[in-house]
């Protein structure tokens, strides 16, 4: 008797109205049973991935960026899915919450307008896939590489090692530079200015093979040699080069620097600094002359 009037008060426990949505009461059992549904919802996407990631492999697609932009979509239409099960079940109907939605966004629509346009900006990066994990990009004059997508922000790692989280909404409407979205290819230039009475020929041969030299360039594209400009107090030279990994653009410049100099040092060819003449008038001249000779 006394466990029939606990199962009867747990009973009723459990059916409490606790507040209502809309007409639907809301009790801590449709709570319990709204979790579950999500939970259960949360596994098979969970499943789903990890199937989803073997059918891609087994069509040879292993690309990190690609798999998780595949992956990050299935995640959220199946969370999507169930939470509008689960609020089907217990009672709430969609077309009255969207309603009251509605109304609910006209008084928060300015206060969360930047939130929503980042979470549109997110779902239109991951649908369009112009931009994915691995990728390096240039954002605001900064140098990063893409870590993480997410629906509300983009996670980058700067080349001092730093996390930079970029709105997404920030990446949609700006101009951003993508050097992986076809290929990793990178043209890396250089420039550096000899005297006017350099041996121009042979300035570009030296040039030309210490480019060539290099070993981590693309060797498929041949370096490229260009005179460039006559300065005040040097022949500029301009010389460029094909790498495959933007990313360590740094480390490349600076070899390039340094085989530019040793060659050119080899080969006794003078690098221009900058100089002035000055021309004293014939008076100024005499005067200076005496005064050196009164001394």
């Amino acid at each position: 008797m006394k466990l029939l009037e606990k199962f009867e008060f747990s009973g009723e426990f459990f059916s409490t109205r606790l507040f209502s949505i809309g007409d639907a009461p809301i009790t801590l059992e449709k709570i319990i049973l709204f979790l579950i549904v999500v939970g259960l919802a949360i596994v098979l996407s969970r499943l789903l991935q990890r199937a989803m990631v073997h059918a891609l492999k087994l069509r040879k697609i292993k690309d990190e960026g690609t798999v998780g932009v595949f992956k990050r979509l299935l995640h959220y239409t199946i969370l999507a899915i169930g939470i509008g099960i689960a609020l089907e079940m217990i009672g709430i109907s969609l077309g009255a919450l969207f309603a009251a939605g509605a109304i609910f966004a006209i008084g928060l629509g300015f206060a969360m307008q930047n939130i929503v346009q980042n979470f549109v900006s997110g779902v239109i990066l991951l649908i369009e896939r112009s931009i994915k994990p691995g990728d390096v990009l240039q954002v605001d004059n900064r140098f990063v590489r893409v870590r993480e997508m997410g629906i509300r922000a983009t996670i980058a790692r700067t080349l001092d090692e730093e996390e930079l989280i970029v709105p997404n909404s920030a990446i949609v409407q700006s101009t951003v530079t993508n050097y992986t979205l076809q290929d990793s290819l990178y043209r890396l230039r250089c420039t550096v200015g000899v005297t006017y009475s350099s041996d121009m020929e042979l300035v570009k041969q030296t040039l030309t093979e210490v480019a060539a030299a290099l070993p981590w360039r693309v060797t498929s594209k041949p370096p490229v040699v260009l005179m460039t400009e006559f300065a005040d107090s040097s022949v500029n030279f301009e010389v460029s080069v094909w790498v495959d990994d933007p990313w360590h653009m740094r480390r490349a410049r600076s070899d390039l620097n340094e085989a530019i100099w040793w060659g050119l040092k080899s080969a006794g060819i003078v690098i221009a600094f900058p100089q002035r003449d000055i021309h004293l008038d014939p008076e100024v001249s005499a005067a200076l002359t005496r005064l050196n000779r009164d001394a």
